[in-house]
């Protein structure tokens, strides 16, 4: 399978803290995570593509907040591709009772109307981006593991809507999940959300395998 970006292309990354990685702040303008990643290794790679990578991700966003800045942060720059990595701030918030939650049938909802206006409104191909949770945490009344227990909601519906739309799926959390039979987490991340640099790897390296890198 060739590689799927084409010379001279946009792609656009959107979504939560791990997108975002210090983007808005001291890693301007495509952060520290596995985006500044993609575009070093597609560079070093590919040179000859010169794609134009933006990073829209924001920390602590849902998919209710990506609805809300979808014009703005990423139809407006009429994307060839897409990328969406959202989902595990709506768990957290859903089972924590936080403030606007986001629970499986509402992500399910809103995820599908911000791809149909991308479709209808672009011509960008899609890629989308399972959430993870890097933990094994199994424990009776855990707040992990009743993450765990219920992220498979949200998983379903990525992989719903990777089929509905014929999107590219990284099943990102699948892969920490058989590295986690291992590894020990603190190999990834200091908790189960945001990794460090070798997590930031390996979504990279199943981001650009899912595109026949």
């Amino acid at each position: 399978m060739p590689f799927a970006i084409e010379p001279g292309q946009t792609i656009v990354f959107v979504g939560d803290s791990i997108t975002d990685c210090g983007r808005r702040a001291q890693a301007a303008p495509l952060g520290e995570g596995y985006v500044r990643m993609i575009n070093d290794l597609i560079t070093a790679r590919y040179p000859e593509l010169n794609p134009q990578v933006i990073n829209v991700g924001i920390g602590g966003n849902t998919v209710l907040d990506l609805f809300n800045r979808w014009s703005d942060d990423v139809i407006r720059h009429r994307p060839d591709w897409v990328s969406v990595k959202i989902g595990i701030n709506d768990v957290h918030r859903w089972l924590m009772n936080g403030q606007e939650p986001v629970p499986p049938q509402r992500f399910a909802e809103l995820y599908d109307r911000i791809l149909d206006r991308l479709r209808q409104e672009t011509s960008a191909k899609l890629v989308l981006v399972d959430p993870f949770y890097i933990s094994t945490d199994r424990s009776p009344d855990s707040f992990r593991a009743r993450v765990l227990e219920h992220l498979p909601a949200y998983l379903q519906v990525v992989e719903d809507m990777a089929k509905r739309y014929d999107a590219r799926h990284v099943r990102t959390h699948q892969v920490f999940q058989k590295l986690l039979d291992r590894y020990p987490a603190d190999r990834f991340c200091p908790e189960p959300v945001h990794p460090y640099p070798g997590g930031h790897l390996v979504i990279a390296h199943e981001w650009l395998r899912v595109m026949g890198w």
